[in-house]
């Protein structure tokens, strides 16, 4: 079976940082996000700080201005608030700008809306 009208949420991603390395985020994940963004490759792109990302974030000055680029930019930001809670920084991600929701039920959905997915 062809499908004449492709799912509206093939052009959208979801990158997933759940890598305690700010390395990873800043040689990376910032880096492949915000071009992506810029360069119209993806229409929507959300960037989900999950687990041990969440402190690093949270706790690297460095860390805060590219996340901020990439707000200004239309990326949606979102953390997990069970990581953040974990981690004792959901306030100050929330400071920065991030979202922070309990991620289990959106995940599943953009998952089963085949969102397509990036993981570091």
């Amino acid at each position: 079976m062809t499908d004449d009208n492709p799912s509206e949420n093939q052009n959208k991603l979801l990158v997933v940082w759940s890598s305690g390395d700010r390395e990873v985020a800043l040689s990376m994940v910032f880096m492949y996000v915000l071009n992506a963004r810029k360069m119209g490759w993806w229409d929507e792109i959300v960037l989900l700080i999950w687990g041990p990302s969440a402190e690093v974030l949270a706790m690297d000055q460095d860390l805060h201005k590219p996340v901020k680029e990439l707000i200004k930019h239309g990326v949606r930001v979102t953390a997990c608030q069970s990581c953040a809670e974990l981690f004792d920084v959901g306030d100050r991600l929330v400071r920065m700008g991030v979202h922070v929701d309990y991620m289990g039920e959106p995940l599943t959905r953009m998952l089963k809306d085949d969102w397509k997915v990036l993981t570091f």
